[in-house]
């Protein structure tokens, strides 16, 4: 059974808790708006909306990863299917297979439920038994309960969690990481 490898926008890839005014070192600034307008360059000075930093040599790494490791690359991240329209061309990445999150999770208003149940019962019911690694800035202890629960669910489940500091973004540690962790496998 191929495992997966579970990649987050915000915090792995767009790392939207870096100093505000200093973009990371690789990193290209997309603006998304209201209107679902979609900047890059010196436009994406001239829209309001939300400031995206992406890395395009992420996705040369991300498809290296998942070739090396037989692991299956699979977006786990509120951009949902906007993560193929958007954040895969920026980086290199073909479209993905998306995790679906519920619409009854989500207040236009308020945003995603607070709890976090909604993202770990998706990636368990998606899982179903398969290995996976999982890049998300979300790992800590924010969602203890909702991550109980996801460790009962799996337990026995080859899983590895890589908690991506949303300050810094995807590291060669992180990728290096999963690389050992997938070694361990039999394929």
């Amino acid at each position: 059974m191929r495992g997966l490898l579970l990649l987050d926008v915000d915090g792995p890839l767009n790392p939207y808790a870096a100093k505000r005014h200093r973009r990371p070192e690789g990193y290209r600034t997309f603006r998304y708006t209201r209107r679902g307008g979609w900047y890059s360059g010196r436009d994406a000075r001239r829209y309001k909306g939300v400031r995206v930093w992406l890395n395009p040599g992420h996705g040369a790494l991300l498809r290296e990863l998942a070739e090396d490791t037989g692991l299956e690359l699979v977006w786990a991240t509120t951009w949902m299917h906007l993560a193929n329209a958007l954040v895969a061309p920026a980086i290199g990445l073909p479209e993905l297979p998306v995790i679906e999150f519920p619409e009854t999770d989500y207040d236009r208003d308020d945003g995603w439920v607070a709890d976090g149940n909604w993202k770990w019962r998706a990636v368990a019911a998606y899982a179903a038994g398969r290995p996976l690694a999982w890049l998300d800035d979300e790992h800590d202890d924010g969602y203890r309960e909702a991550r109980a629960w996801f460790d009962r669910d799996r337990a026995g489940v080859p899983t590895n969690l890589c908690h991506v500091d949303p300050r810094h973004g995807v590291r060669s540690e992180h990728l290096d990481g999963i690389r050992a962790w997938a070694a361990t496998m039999p394929r």
